[in-house]
């Protein structure tokens, strides 16, 4: 009988988060840039992503999702970051000491909202209990959310310090997409969301980096799926009916870069994924919180927490070579976006609530009509 539980619970677990398929599987190829090998925030050298997903009964679909900048002890070498905020409600701790210091000295935690500070939590005894940490007395733990409330009982404050954990000691060079992690309850387009990643990868003509970028999608607006107006047609969007005039959830990026970028550019590059939500459909509806991070995981970069001189002197990219990492940014994000969704699978949650997955054979139909692809 145990095993049958067991088996059951683990069909139940992979109905709700395993994938669908990319879009690029669907012919479509968003952008004119084209990806890096895995089409992931992990094709920047270093990176890793780890997720919990937490499912319990009938009303639990939450999670943790962590995004590591290097696999070494972060705190003691710190990497440049940013933070844009396209609209601020939403809680993303940790946010002005990244804006005032202009450096990440943790790993980027995602949840929901009402476990913030669980998961800030867990990072500090994280960071706290790892070797050559023994003496320090502040972590700025950098933690963002969204609302995953319409598919998980939220108020339950159901993740725990010890997922956080499970999530970052996971973490690994290859993507889970969809039902997982901190995307596991979240909603997107009135479609079932996600965790999304791509990237792209510039030719050595445009300097040869990498950009890529992951996220956490749970919001409204029209969706488009590489300019076709898929919400319009499939008469599915925000404000069409009752149920869809909620659009608030809020949306996390995360981007990574190899390129020498100094905090300044990397929030001029933060702001331009706001682009690449507008070209999804995304309207950044008043209690939608829309936050971008960004950093460079460039070696010659990194911030040693006790510096050997008082002098740092280090490479940053000249401004007139940026515009190639602003449009790969805004192309990956498009394309994350569109990932969490066609990745996700229809989900039954909280309250019998039920959200369905992004009808992949009408959105062909769609590509087609349009004449996106053959």
């Amino acid at each position: 009988m145990l095993k049958y539980v067991f088996l059951t619970m683990l069909t139940i677990l992979c109905l709700h988060t395993h994938a669908q398929t990319r879009v690029r599987e669907l012919g479509l190829t968003p952008g004119v840039l084209a990806p890096g090998k895995k089409n992931s925030i992990t094709d920047v050298t270093g990176v890793l992503v780890g997720h919990k997903t937490v499912i319990k009964g009938d009303n639990v679909r939450t999670g943790v999702t962590a995004i590591l900048p290097h696999n070494g002890n972060i705190y003691q070498e710190k990497v440049p970051a940013a933070v844009f905020i396209g609209n601020g409600f939403g809680k993303l701790a940790g946010s002005t000491q990244v804006t005032e210091l202009g450096n990440i000295e943790t790993p980027i935690i995602l949840t929901n909202t009402l476990n913030v500070s669980t998961a800030v939590s867990a990072v500090i005894n994280y960071t706290l209990q790892q070797k050559g940490n023994e003496e320090i007395q502040s972590v700025n733990a950098l933690v963002g959310d969204v609302n995953d409330g319409w598919l998980n009982d939220i108020r339950g404050r159901h993740v725990q310090e010890s997922d956080v954990v499970d999530a970052i000691r996971q973490a690994a060079d290859s993507v889970v997409e969809g039902n997982v992690g901190a995307g596991t309850g979240t909603v997107c387009f009135g479609f079932k969301g996600g965790i999304g990643t791509s990237s792209r990868k510039l030719p050595q003509s445009l300097g040869g980096y990498t950009v890529g970028v992951l996220v956490q999608t749970n919001y409204g607006g029209v969706l488009q799926v590489d300019g076709v107006p898929v919400g319009k047609e499939l008469k599915k969007f925000s404000f069409s009916n009752q149920l869809l005039n909620n659009v608030d959830g809020s949306c996390m990026i995360v981007i990574a870069t190899d390129a020498p970028l100094d905090h300044r550019n990397l929030e001029r590059m933060a702001s331009r994924t706001m682009i690449g939500l507008g070209r999804t459909g995304g309207i950044a509806a008043q209690g939608s919180g829309e936050y971008a991070i960004a950093f460079s995981t460039n070696p010659s970069l990194r911030i040693q927490h006790q510096p050997k001189n008082p002098v740092v002197n280090i490479p940053s990219l000249h401004n007139d070579y940026t515009s190639q990492l602003f449009m790969a940014a805004i192309e990956a994000t498009e394309e994350a976006v569109l990932n969490s969704l066609t990745m996700a699978s229809t989900m039954k949650g909280y309250q019998g609530h039920e959200i369905e997955a992004l009808p992949l054979e009408k959105l062909r139909e769609l590509v087609k009509k349009y004449k996106v692809i053959p």
